[in-house]
């Protein structure tokens, strides 16, 4: 099970460069159905990285595995999809890309020092980043045809990712030290970056 779960962070860790950001405009207007909703959390490094994250600190600091693990994984989710909506519905955020590039920094640290917080507490955190991850796929969506159908797909991805993380991290929680604390410091850097970009 160790070897499995380091393959399974070792093929997101490449992931990770994939630099096709999930921003605004990026992908040039040709972002609509399911297909493409489903597949565009999994091209944007920033989104990829904190939907992943997420689900992994929840395994990582989880006392049991029910409902602990759910928690903030359902929070974001759930945040991410009122966040589109607010966006398709024309509401503008400040700082959206910034908060962003901090949601990383915060969900690296969470991996790095496998802090538990309080469920309510954990759903707060993960839930108003949740809301700018979503307020920004709402922005590109707003414009276009079949915005529900792209909006499922990408809640579905979301769920898969965060299935993913948790995945690795109960692998994780027991077997390796390190491993989680090298993950959580990817993540903490991608987020560092693109913070050092967005201001």
């Amino acid at each position: 099970m160790r070897h499995n779960a380091s393959r399974t962070l070792a093929l997101l860790a490449l992931l990770l460069p994939l630099a096709a950001s999930a921003h605004t405009g990026v992908d040039g207007g040709l972002h609509h159905g399911f297909t493409t909703g489903f597949l565009h959390p999994l091209t944007g490094a920033d989104h990829l990285a904190a939907m992943v994250a997420v689900g992994f600190w929840s395994a990582l600091a989880a006392r049991r595995a029910w409902p602990d693990l759910l928690w903030a994984p359902l929070a974001f989710a759930g945040m991410l999809l009122v966040g589109a909506l607010m966006g398709l519905a024309g509401v503008q955020l400040p700082a959206v890309e910034p908060m962003i590039a901090a949601s990383l920094l915060v969900l690296g640290l969470l991996v790095v020092t496998r802090v538990r917080l309080p469920a309510v507490v954990a759903m707060a955190v993960v839930g108003v980043f949740a809301v700018f991850h979503g307020v920004a796929h709402g922005y590109e969506l707003a414009s276009e045809q079949g915005a529900a159908l792209t909006l499922a797909g990408m809640v579905c991805a979301t769920v898969l990712l965060h299935a993913a993380g948790i995945a690795m991290g109960w692998a994780l929680r027991h077997a390796n030290a390190w491993l989680p604390r090298v993950a959580g410091a990817a993540v903490l850097g991608l987020g560092a970056t693109l913070l050092a970009q967005a201001i």
